[in-house]
């Protein structure tokens, strides 16, 4: 087969070196009738889900010198529904704590929901209005450690209120990260999420905004905001596309695993505005 030219979203050969055991093992684990005819490369498909959520094309959309859209889309189906997407993501965030010299469990954490548009493909049932914000669409409810990595992720209609998908994002890091007692939140976190932090043995402090007008980064919960900025920075999530909200879900893991493996291999992450490959403008 003839080497593809590369996409600027395609993972660099260190990047693939820190995901590929969990591949490697996953399809090894998989063995009988069929085995012999899988001829797609995995990094191949990883390159694929990558270029769809960098550039926010549909997926059939994809260009021909990825695998086939439906077999992409297959294993991105297959790879979150047997956990296999939130492992990588897990696997990379632990290594980036470790690598900004923290303990690969954290012991607080942030909690914040941003509400998005939807496409005419997502059901009504899967969508609501935030009235506070005017949008129609999803709610991502969000719970970080203190450098902005995701611990837990819960899509809702965006008519959920922040309380209520608060309540139900902190049970699980909850359960998943026990060593957290600490979660800082904003002012539309209301008694109920404190008490129910109580309750899973949590201190929840809300973070009251300044008085004065303007902007001002807000003490801890400002590292929240900034993931809400590296969701940003992949056209997929810039509107919920998602037929599903698990795979909204899916999609979030798979732009911070994009965002933590670039970290990790001091690789930057290009920006829309970038024109260093551009050809120069004529004079």
């Amino acid at each position: 087969m003839t080497p593809r030219r590369a996409y600027r979203s395609d993972v660099s050969d260190a990047r693939w070196a820190l995901i590929e055991p969990v591949f490697v093992a996953w399809r090894a684990a998989r063995p009988g009738p069929g085995a012999a005819a899988r001829v797609h490369d995995l990094r191949e498909i990883v390159n694929a889900i990558l270029y769809v959520n960098r550039t926010g094309i549909p997926w059939e959309y994809l260009p021909h010198d990825f695998p086939p859209f439906k077999t992409v889309y297959d294993y991105y189906a297959k790879w979150e529904a047997d956990g296999t997407t939130e492992q990588v993501h897990d696997l990379l965030r632990d290594a980036t704590r470790r690598a900004n010299a923290r303990t690969a469990e954290p012991s607080a954490a942030v909690v914040d929901a941003q509400s998005v548009k939807t496409s005419g493909n997502v059901a009504e049932t899967s969508q609501g209005i935030d009235a506070g914000k005017k949008i129609k669409g999803r709610k991502r409810h969000l719970v970080t450690d203190i450098l902005g990595l995701v611990l837990a992720v819960l899509v809702t209609a965006a008519s959920v209120h922040d309380s209520a998908g608060g309540k139900q994002a902190l049970t699980e890091p909850a359960k998943a990260h026990p060593r957290v007692t600490k979660v800082w939140a904003d002012g539309g976190y209301q008694t109920s999420v404190i008490q129910h932090g109580t309750g899973l043995g949590i201190d929840v402090e809300v973070v009251r905004r300044p008085k004065e007008k303007g902007f001002q980064p807000l003490p801890k919960r400002w590292v929240i905001e900034r993931t809400f900025g590296w969701l940003m920075q992949h056209r997929r999530l810039a509107r919920d596309y998602e037929a599903l909200p698990q795979r909204s879900r899916t999609m979030i893991h798979w732009a911070m695993a994009n965002k933590m493996s670039r970290e990790l291999t001091g690789e930057s992450t290009p920006t829309w505005r970038t024109e260093t490959d551009m050809p120069p403008t004529p004079t």
